[in-house]
This record gives structure tokens, C-alpha cells and sequence, in this order.
């Protein structure tokens, strides 16, 4: 035996009640759980580690997360090592960096440079692949060849394959192009992707019909994926959005995965049970459909993604020359805080609400961490004007928290029978959502020790099984003999997050040890030299 985890609390992933045993390793998988009220001798292993009083759990899965380019930046990321997690599902929104070729590669970049960074100019990653194949490759070479932090699956971000396929025109596709992103994505399935993503408020894949990405689902569903969308509306019309996804998802016969399923902006403060009883009136139908939520109110994305769709025909170069032109620029005012745009889910922008939370340009830094309404009041100017010179200014690489949810919103959806866990973390920025660094250990502290909204082994199932069963992975998310060790130990009377809005970068106490594949990529605390992740793929 490589390593013995003694006397530790085992909340298995299941659901079911924890039990104490001696844990045994060897090769990167557990290869004895010793009850103790088993007989015969106890494991025996090179490295022991001591239970005192630590609860021995499955590697968290972070359902929904912005890490595409930080695996391949920064070999501890310790934002999510730190938390438990071992593995992310990447890919996320519809955007991300494959398929592409040289041109699309230049403005998916340019367009989410606020969440990833990586933008024009920058040289800190290679871009060297261009498939989704070549793109997992480079996640397990990782650095010098030695891997990445923690696992990455990958979703094909049909945005992208949009963009790709047809630019970033506002229009249907016809039916060659629709025959060419199927391919797209029958060959990202092939190469190792889990399933599709869509981010249906942002440009180009809002563009797409009903009947194209049920074109696309179709494919996704012959390779037993699943389909991850940000629907058309977490504000007015959000649960018209979410049963467009259900029917959608039906007709194909693909299975449905709801990212960051929120109800928010006042239109739907309290309407959480509306969407839960759609939920459960498909599931008890038949329907395959699993969710993700962060436990926080905010949401986070950039300042552009609020501006309507029309004003992202084109791409960046468009936005930004609409943005300048003065007559342009005031329609789009008029639509945004008067009709209420697309890209804000059709309600009218609340500049008191919008907090600028990172910037690619340096020199606007004093905008970050106040709201557009209290940044323009200091100036004398109205909030368009703010946000118009951040856009311009920026080249549309600034982020934003969004307060717009509502906590007993939060609440009643963690608690549904299908729900699983996902931080939305997005890394870049000098005051990120404090999700990032901090959802898991704030389920567990929080909503279970704190609150009682979960009990412990019901919350570690969300975190761990359920995941791991949409993800179709035989050997993850269960403390079970035979299955990889990625695990987390942790003391449930301590844990929780300390990142917050102010200090949104601080790590969380209380989770001393991290593994994956055996290998300890925290210790005592502190993340350890190991990369022991790699890619995920698809299993045949």
C-alpha cells in the first residue's frame, strides 16, 4: 500500500449514512476500506495519514467552471485545489478556445478576455492546438509534461462552433452550415468532449435557433452527452427559458444539464417553486435533467454581455464602432435602461447594481470594486456615459458582479433532488466573485454546519456522485474499492470559505488534504508540487 487514511469519518458520496475505516491506496486507486467494525488486521502502508476527527470525502466536482486558461497559467491554482476540488467541467457558456482556426481563435479571445484573460497581445499561453482533441492533449501535457492541477472535462462550446461555421452573423443558419457544426461537434464527441455548452445571452451563440440546437443536440445525444445551456433568460421570461430548454432537450433525446439554474432580478424573487415544479413535472415524465447552482447571490460576467445582441453583429471591431458612434451608443442607452436588453435577460440595467469587478487596462483600476452608478456620480455623469468610456477603453475586458439574486431563491433550489454544485468561477479580475475561491467549502460550512439546509452526507452526494454520474464517469465520485483516489479530507466542525466581496482571493480553512490519483496535491494545508490532473474524456 502506497498511503493509509486512519480512522477517518467516510461519507462515501452516496447519500448514505458515514461510517469510521482505515482507507488504503495503492496505485492511484483505494484498494481497502477496513471498517472498524471489521476483524483482521488493519492496513499498513509506506505514509499514514491521522483521521482526528477529519471526514474522508470524494473529490468535489466543480459542475461549471471558467479554468480553460488558468489550468495552462498557473500550475498550483490553488483557487480550486484549496477547496477539494479534483475535477472541473470546463468549456462553459458556449465560448471557449476549440474548435477553432486562426481567425475565430482572434475573437473568442478578444470576446472573453474578462473571464480568462488570454487576450490580444498576450503571451502568456501558447494557443498551440486548434481542435478540441489537440486541446485536451495540451491540458495533459500541461507543464513540462508533467499534467495540470486538478482534472478538466470539456464541454464543446457551441458559440464557438457558431462562430466558426458562419462569423457573426445575426441570421439563420442555413442548412449547410448547420451540416458543418454537426460535424463540429460529432468530431469534438469523438475526441474526448462530454457534451455541448451554449451561452444563449451572449453573441454568436444567442443567434441560433430553437431548431439548430436541436440539430446539434441530436449529435450530442448519439454520443451519450449532455447539453449544458445558459439559457435566453435568468430575468424576465426565466422560466419560458428554462422549459425552451426542457422541450428542446426532449426532442433531441439528450440528456439536460441547467447551468447556474438561478431565478433572479425582481421579476422573480420567490418564483424558485415555479421552476422546481417544471423540473419535476419533466423528470417524473421521463426527462434526463440535472442542475448546478453556486451558493451565492451575485452573478459575475463582463460589461459587454449586457448590451443587446444586435450590437454584437460584427464581433469586437463592430461592438466598439457602434460603441463610439454617439448616435449608436444612445439607442443602445434607450434600450438598456428603458426596453431592457437580451444580453440583461430583458430587464432594464440597474447601474446600482453593477460593480466592476476587473480590468484588462491597469489605468482604469479605480473603477474596480464600485458600482457604474456610484463611480459615475462621483464623476458628474450619467451611468451610460461610465459604462460607455469602461467599454471603449477596456476593449471590453472588464467584468462585473451582478447583484440580482435573492437568497431564499438560492436555498430552495440547492435543495432539489437533482441539483449538483458548480462555483462559476471566473479567476480574472482584481475583486472576483469570491465563488471562485469559495463555493465548496461554502456549501458545506455555511448551508450545512451553519444552517441546516443540507444535511452533511446528502450535500457531499451533490458534490461528488450526482456529478459524477452526468459526467458518466465508472470510477469517480464514490468512496468505493477499485475507484480512483481522488479525494478530500476534511473537518466538517471547521470548514468554510473566507474569500469574500472584499477579500475575494483568500483560501478556506478546514480542508487539510486534497488527492487525486493518489497523490497529495494539498497536504496539511498547503498545496504540495503535484500535478496530478489531466483530462477527462468522454467514456465510449
Amino acid at each position: 500500500m502506497d498511503t493509509v487514511l486512519r480512522d477517518v469519518r467516510v461519507i462515501d458520496g452516496s447519500g448514505g449514512p458515514s461510517y469510521r475505516a482505515d482507507v488504503a491506496l495503492a496505485d492511484g486507486r483505494i484498494a481497502e476500506i477496513h471498517r472498524e467494525t471489521d476483524s483482521g488486521p488493519r492496513p499498513t502502508a509506506a505514509r499514514t495519514v491521522e483521521g482526528h476527527g477529519l471526514a474522508l470525502s470524494p473529490g468535489f466536482i466543480d459542475m461549471h467552471a471558467h479554468s480553460d486558461l488558468a489550468l495552462l497559467r498557473d500550475p498550483g491554482h490553488e483557487a480550486k485545489a484549496a477547496q477539494g476540488v479534483t475535477l472541473e467541467v470546463i468549456g462553459q457558456d458556449g465560448l471557449s478556445y476549440a474548435p477553432v482556426d486562426d481567425r475565430t481563435l482572434a475573437e473568442v479571445r478578444a470576446q472573453i478576455t474578462g473571464w480568462n484573460g488570454g487576450g490580444p497581445g498576450s503571451t502568456d499561453i501558447d494557443f498551440s492546438w486548434r481542435t478540441v482533441g489537440e486541446y485536451l492533449d495540451r491540458l495533459d501535457h500541461g507543464f513540462d509534461g508533467n499534467g495540470i492541477a486538478v482534472n478538466a472535462a470539456y464541454l464543446i462550446p457551441q458559440g464557438t462552433v457558431r462562430m466558426l461555421t458562419m462569423g457573426w452573423d445575426d441570421r439563420d443558419a442555413t442548412a449547410d452550415e448547420v451540416a458543418r457544426m454537426k460535424q463540429l461537434v460529432a468530431e469534438g464527441m469523438e475526441q474526448g468532449a462530454v457534451g455541448l455548452s451554449s451561452g444563449l445571452t451572449y453573441t454568436p451563440g444567442m443567434y441560433a435557433s430553437d431548431a439548430e440546437l436541436t440539430e446539434l443536440c441530436r449529435v450530442v445525444a448519439r454520443y451519450e452527452g449532455y447539453y449544458c445551456p445558459h439559457h435566453r433568460s435568468y430575468g424576465a421570461g426565466a422560466l419560458q427559458a428554462y422549459e425552451e430548454m426542457v422541450d428542446l432537450t426532449r426532442e433531441a433525446g439528450c440528456k439536460l444539464h441547467l447551468a447556474h439554474a438561478t431565478m433572479n432580478f425582481g421579476v422573480n424573487e420567490g418564483r424558485a417553486p415555479e421552476l422546481l415544479t417544471l423540473l419535476d413535472r419533466a423528470l417524473d415524465g421521463g426527462a434526463d435533467i440535472t442542475l448546478d447552482t453556486y451558493p451565492y447571490t451575485p452573478g459575475c460576467t463582463t460589461l459587454v454581455a449586457m448590451l443587446p445582441s444586435w450590437a454584437s453583429e460584427g464581433g469586437p471591431g463592430a461592438i466598439l464602432a457602434r460603441l463610439r458612434d454617439d448616435a449608436t451608443a444612445e439607442r443602445l442607452r434607450h434600450v438598456m435602461e428603458v426596453e431592457g436588453a437580451d444580453g440583461c435577460h430583458g430587464v432594464p440595467i440597474e447601474w446600482d447594481r453593477i460593480e466592476i469587478s476587473g480590468v484588462s487596462d491597469p489605468a482604469l483600476s479605480g473603477y474596480v470594486g464600485r458600482t457604474v452608478a456610484r463611480s459615475a456620480a462621483e464623476r458628474g455623469e450619467e451611468p451610460w456615459v461610465t459604462a460607455r468610456r469602461i467599454l471603449i477603453e477596456d476593449r471590453l475586458g472588464s467584468t462585473i458582479l451582478q447583484h440580482v439574486g435573492h437568497e431564499e431563491n438560492v436555498r430552495q433550489i440547492m435543495r432539489h433532488r437533482v441539483h449538483t454544485g458548480g462555483s462559476d468561477g471566473i479567476l480574472q479580475g482584481d475583486k472576483p466573485h469570491p465563488r471562485a475561491y469559495g463555493t465548496f467549502p461554502q456549501y458545506l460550512g455555511k448551508y450545512v454546519r451553519e444552517e441546516g439546509v443540507l444535511a452533511l452526507e446528502e450535500c457531499v452526494a451533490h458534490l461528488t456522485s450526482r456529478p459524477a454520474a452526468r459526467l458518466r464517469l465508472p470510477d469517480r465520485g464514490l468512496v468505493r474499492e477499485g475507484y480512483r483516489a481522488d479525494l478530500v479530507l476534511f473537518d466538517p466542525d471547521t470548514v468554510a470559505a473566507e474569500s469574500t466581496f472584499e477579500v475575494p482571493r483568500a483560501l478556506p480553512t478546514g480542508i487539510p488534504h486534497v488527492l487525486i490519483d493518489g497523490r497529495f496535491v494539498m497536504a496539511d494545508g498547503k498545496r504540495t508540487d503535484v500535478l496530478a490532473g489531466r483530462s477527462v474524456r468522454r467514456t465510449a
